[in-house]
């Protein structure tokens, strides 16, 4: 990724973008009162850059069958650094999330999956990475706040 600068209307555009990906183009060009032509190249330089990585459909997962969520914590013996193991895991299609931490453990991994016996077919799973030493998951009850979105300033800040 470059360094691209970001100024008031790049922002602009990123939030009405992290608001409603399927938003038009001229509705954005509307919003932020610009041309289209103007508004387009701009989208086109974001993602040029890499500040736009791409637009997803958020689907519902409990109206899917994947309607238990779990953290679970992996403990791992590999060198420092090293993210093999992450990149199998990474590899699981109930595996949403994978994240190479400082501390104890060395991931942490969101997975969603049917209900508990799918979750401890998952740990099984994890469990054949040979160098998993140890995994610690936490359920989730109820989801408070999931967003993707990340927060940034407007030109009226």
């Amino acid at each position: 990724m470059n360094n691209r600068k970001i100024d008031d209307l790049d922002l602009e555009i990123l939030n009405i973008l992290q608001a409603d990906g399927k938003v038009s183009n001229a509705e954005i060009a509307r919003k932020v009162g610009k041309a289209p032509s103007a508004v387009l190249e701009r989208v086109r330089k974001l993602r040029r850059s890499g500040i736009i990585k791409g637009y997803e459909c958020i689907v519902d997962h409990k109206k899917l069958g994947r309607g238990l969520t779990a953290f679970t914590s992996i403990r791992v013996e590999e060198g420092v650094g090293a993210t093999e193991v992450g990149e199998k895991l990474a590899e699981l299609p109930e595996v949403l999330e994978v994240h190479y931490t400082a501390g104890r453990d060395s991931y942490l991994v969101k997975v969603r999956v049917e209900d508990t016996e799918s979750l401890q077919a998952t740990l099984a799973k994890f469990g054949t990475i040979a160098a998993v030493r140890d995994t610690n998951s936490t359920i989730v009850l109820t989801t408070v706040k999931e967003s993707r979105i990340i927060p940034l300033p407007s030109s009226s800040d």
